[in-house]
């Protein structure tokens, strides 16, 4: 007798409206009433979730919960990510309450249902499960997020790494590093694994190839977090120093108004600090020393009247020279005498005599933006002029602390200094303070043979030249890479389409 008033409602849902509304709140009611029926009331109350009708379908999203019961909740779940394509903004909110309420009763069970439409559902609901993981999880109480449910969000997401977009990359690393049992050293050891194999660290790298080139930078910007004295970089910086920096003239990005030069020495620099134990160092830091002196111009030549035979000073690029010089003194450190015994006395002298004329461009261009700097405070510090200035003397301060060590005899690599991109420490007024006090003077005076000029004839400071290359760029703002599959950040192959329930 109940089964057939079951069976009743159910029928309801080809009813009319107000049948389809009494349906949408009787039929998950009486659900586990009916064992025999659940099949038929799933699919019932399915095709009131695709009604016409807007608040037939709001209400029956909202009590799909009810249904996830038993092995009926992989299933709910799988249904519930399908409806997150929805574009009617009540309904998806819905659909993500719900989900996250199942989640509390099962979260594997969940995350079957999530993963199992990342890695075969539409583009549509792909993205919108990766993104409601990305924003939920990190929400969830410890008691949901257990080890073995961390475990479990690992495994599925290495299936689905094997076949991502650069942007569904990002949002994965992101999902991955906020998971409580990744946060260990071993842990983010395992995350730097998984990037250094979507990097593709073994493939010949082509500086013309757009698509190889932002895979490399994308995947080292969400490596370079990782990195400590315990996690080393050594792999990446290995790479660029072997096949990065020799092509860095030819590199190639469809990302417009991004210096990519700057970018790739800007990464190169920040993994430095964290390189372990490198092969072939001393090739290394020679392919490293060879790219610094590209940017280290030696002084033009004198006329015989004691003037510039040469119509222009050679420009300094101080913001690429900051990167190469600070990658150069770390890794520096681990062969010390790389300058003294590995370089032959004239190349040595033409290094000195390079630094040299760099340092004493330095020293006109510091004076110059601490006269422009002087006395501002608060609000006039924050004009878009007087930011870079400030990063610009970041800038020249730290290289002018990097070459008065390498200055030394022996060359010293014991100071230390913050890239100038890093967000400021708060201990930073002291510090600028010390380091007003040590880069004011010029290099130590033995280095200073040779004839006299005044600086200001010796070097132009350019104008506005770390305007546009101050930021550090966030590949997240990118399109994803769907061009060619490739090496899988292009589309992803054909998957099936269409309800899947």
């Amino acid at each position: 007798q109940h089964k057939d008033a079951y069976q009743v409602i159910l029928d309801g849902v080809k009813g009319g409206a107000k049948e389809k509304r009494l349906a949408a709140q009787f039929i998950p009611k009486f659900f586990k009433h009916f064992p025999e029926l659940a099949d038929s009331a799933i699919n019932a109350q399915l095709d009131l979730c695709e009604d016409e009708d807007v608040s037939i379908r709001r209400q029956a999203i909202k009590e799909l919960p009810q249904f996830a019961t038993g092995d009926n909740l992989p299933r709910v779940a799988d249904i519930l990510t399908q409806l997150l394509q929805s574009d009617d903004s009540a309904e998806f909110n819905l659909v993500n309450n719900a989900l996250l309420s199942i989640f509390k009763m099962d979260a594997k069970g969940t995350l079957g249902g999530l993963f199992s439409q990342i890695l075969q559902g539409e583009d549509i609901v792909r993205e919108r499960a990766i993104k409601f993981l990305s924003t939920k999880l990190k929400t969830l109480p410890e008691e949901v997020m257990t080890k073995e449910v961390e475990e479990f969000i690992l495994t599925e997401s290495k299936k689905v790494l094997e076949d991502v977009t650069g942007e569904e990359f990002v949002l994965f690393m992101k999902i991955l590093s906020g998971l409580k049992s990744l946060q260990t050293v071993s842990g983010r050891q395992q995350l730097v694994e998984l990037v250094a194999e979507q990097a593709d660290l073994e493939q010949t790298f082509n500086p013309s190839d757009t698509d190889c080139v932002d895979r490399l930078l994308q995947c080292t910007r969400q490596a370079v977090p990782l990195f400590s004295k315990n996690v080393h970089s050594t792999k990446f910086v290995t790479y660029f120093c072997e096949h990065v920096l020799p092509n860095l003239s030819s590199l190639t990005t469809l990302v417009e108004g991004l210096d990519i030069q700057l970018e790739v020495l800007k990464l190169l620099a920040e993994m430095s600090s964290f390189c372990g134990d490198m092969e072939k160092l001393e090739s290394n830091l020679k392919k490293l020393f060879d790219k610094l002196l590209e940017y280290m111009p030696l002084p033009p030549e004198e006329a015989e009247n004691g003037e510039n035979a040469g119509n222009e000073e050679p420009k300094l690029q101080f913001s690429y020279v900051e990167c190469l010089l600070y990658s150069f003194h770390q890794l520096g450190r681990k062969l010390p005498d790389f300058l003294t015994a590995k370089l032959n006395a004239e190349k040595l002298k033409d290094f000195k005599i390079r630094l040299q004329y760099f340092a004493r461009g330095l020293q006109v261009y510091i004076r110059q933006l601490r006269l422009a700097l002087q006395g501002k405070t608060g609000e006039a510090l924050k004009t878009e002029e007087n930011k870079i200035k400030v990063v610009a003397l970041k800038i020249t301060n730290n290289i002018n602390v990097l070459i008065k060590d390498l200055f030394h005899i022996p060359p010293s690599y014991k100071s230390t200094v913050t890239l100038s991109w890093k967000p400021v420490q708060k201990a930073d007024t002291s510090q600028k303070r010390a380091s007003e006090d040590t880069t004011s003077s010029s290099p130590p005076k033995k280095a200073s043979a040779g004839p006299k000029r005044d600086a200001r004839q010796i070097y132009n400071p350019p104008s506005g030249k770390y305007s546009s290359n101050l930021g550090s760029f966030s590949y997240e703002q990118r399109g994803g890479f769907r061009g060619g599959r490739g090496r899988g950040w292009g589309g992803r192959g054909n998957r099936s389409r269409g309800r899947i329930y």
